[in-house]
């Protein structure tokens, strides 16, 4: 009761203390903080997020709308689709989503809209400066520093990331898991105290006699002063008076500190859903399965990461006359696309089942598109023909059917009734399987037809 009396009275809230970067929520057992300032010092955390966050922010985006189940681009194109924040490019702004999502596990968008509701202008704003919340009605409520009302989700667009059930805010990875990357950013600044002190980072100076509390802060200062730091490690050291030195901890190697920080990088790239080898560790893939993991990574990764954000601002759409079923789209397609061996037999088989014509291959190619009807028009299967002749392989194989059937001995007109062709004038004589040409009989033509009985 005293504490919440405190917070009430100071106005401090989780927000407030998380942005201040203060010690007293996100100290770990390692002896270090993380907070949403000092997660950026790990290495590992900052190329994670870099890596995510520039290739998802720098794909292509459009907005399209379905037409009888044909996807085709929404035009006019609104504005912000292109320039979302009228202060900052495109990249950045998406940056800015997608490292919200990542560190934070959701993502604020402020809109700015005009009087006809157009959207004039985005904004996303700092996590930890929202607070969200339902209200009476289970709709959710915002109350963002600065904002004198609480906003709504007409003002708000907000993407959450994972979030724990009955919860309404999505789940911060530097809460989370600011234990894990703790230990990393511990060991990285143990690295960097092991190579900063030199040969005394750690140990003892031994003397036979008895020295005053000034003569012993003499002699240790006098050899840090000769050792200490990287640059004097290799100096020769000298005691005298019978004093010696003794290190009281491991090296680094004996220590193992090199495969610590190494497995501490396999954490990061763990939280993140990151294949090792992207995060530059060596030996963890091998050449035949790098395309593999890539795309893997892909549709594991990025693709919900996307996805979120797309199904998010495709509600902005609603605002704009004939919208409300459009949505936006990042073309993933780039990332997918496997080495030039792969995408030319993917399109060899894309053309002949009739999927895909000539100009649509050359499109995905960002080459110039044929004109020719040809081009255009997709093929189908084995007879590779245009749509609209698509029936002549059909035809040839009925014929084919009729001819075995004449052969047979059966009446041609009851042939091509049977297989369903129209009927023809047939010149009466029989086939020369049948009969020779020698052996017509001119007055009894269908004479080789009739049944005999014997």
């Amino acid at each position: 009761m005293v504490f919440n009396r405190f917070f009430e009275q100071r106005g401090i809230s989780y927000q407030s203390i998380f942005a201040s970067g203060d010690d007293i929520a996100f100290g770990t057992h390692a002896g270090t903080n993380i907070n949403s300032d000092t997660v950026y010092t790990v290495n590992a955390v900052f190329s994670a997020v870099n890596l995510i966050s520039t290739t998802l922010s720098t794909l292509p985006l459009d907005v399209f709308i379905r037409d009888d189940g044909t996807r085709k681009p929404f035009r006019p194109k609104p504005e912000w689709v292109n320039h979302p924040d009228v202060a900052l490019p495109r990249e950045a702004f998406y940056s800015a989503v997608f490292t919200s999502m990542l560190l934070e596990g959701s993502a604020f968008i402020r809109v700015f809209a005009n009087r006809r509701n157009e959207v004039v202008n985005l904004v996303v704003l700092n996590p930890l400066t929202v607070e969200v919340k339902r209200n009476g009605l289970g709709f959710l409520q915002f109350n963002v520093e600065g904002e004198t009302e609480a906003l709504t989700s007409d003002d708000i667009i907000y993407i959450p990331d994972l979030m724990k059930p009955g919860q309404v805010r999505g789940i911060s990875r530097v809460s989370a898991l600011k234990e894990s990357f703790g230990l990393s950013l511990a060991l990285e600044r143990w690295a960097q105290t092991f190579f900063g002190s030199g040969t005394t980072m750690a140990g003892v100076i031994e003397y036979p006699g008895a020295l005053s509390a000034d003569q012993a802060a003499d002699l240790r200062n006098g050899f840090d002063n000769s050792h200490q730091s990287w640059k004097k490690a290799h100096r020769t050291g000298v005691l005298t008076g019978g004093a010696t030195f003794k290190p009281t901890q491991v090296d680094a190697e004996q220590s193992q500190v090199i495969e610590a920080r190494r497995m501490a990088v396999e954490d990061v790239a763990r939280a993140f859903n990151i294949p090792p080898h992207l995060m530059g560790l060596p030996g963890t893939n091998t050449f035949a399965s790098v395309e593999e993991n890539n795309r893997n990574w892909v549709t594991t990764n990025l693709r919900p990461l996307a996805s979120k954000v797309e199904s998010a601002m495709s509600v902005l759409m609603n605002r704009y006359r004939g919208g409300t079923e459009a949505f936006l789209r990042f073309n993933l397609e780039g990332l997918l696309r496997g080495d030039l061996d792969a995408r030319t037999n993917a399109y060899s088989r894309m053309i002949q089942m009739g999927a895909m014509s000539i100009n649509d291959v050359r499109i995905l190619e960002d080459m110039p598109p044929v004109d020719s009807d040809a081009a255009r028009q997709p093929r189908v299967p084995l007879a590779n023909v245009n749509m609209e002749d698509s029936d002549v392989k059909a035809q040839m194989e009925r014929v084919k059917m009729v001819q075995a059937l004449v052969y047979s001995g059966f009446s041609p007109a009851e042939a091509l009734q049977a297989i369903g062709l129209p009927p023809i004038d047939h010149t009466g004589l029989a086939s020369v399987q049948l009969q020779g040409v020698a052996q017509v009989d001119p007055e009894d033509t269908s004479a080789p037809y009739e049944d005999k009985v014997t």
